[in-house]
């Protein structure tokens, strides 16, 4: 599930990164049960929500996206 990959990536940059879940989601301004939902795969982040993301990581949105499976 494509959702769910987008989670996880988001996930795993962020603790590569060393935020907490909180920290990330006041530092984005998004509640944490919605980063928490996009976490999970039940939320779809949308292109605007991706870039925000990316950009307060310090990667691109072509780094966060998930590899596709060729």
């Amino acid at each position: 599930m494509a959702t769910n990959k987008w989670g996880r990536r988001i996930k795993a940059f962020r603790k590569l990164k060393g935020y907490t879940q909180i920290d990330f989601a006041k530092k984005i301004g998004m509640s944490v049960s919605q980063l928490g939902d996009i976490e999970r795969g039940h939320k779809v982040p949308s292109d605007e929500t991706l870039a925000h993301i990316a950009n307060h990581l310090g990667i691109s949105v072509e780094e966060l996206a998930p590899k596709s499976e060729a």
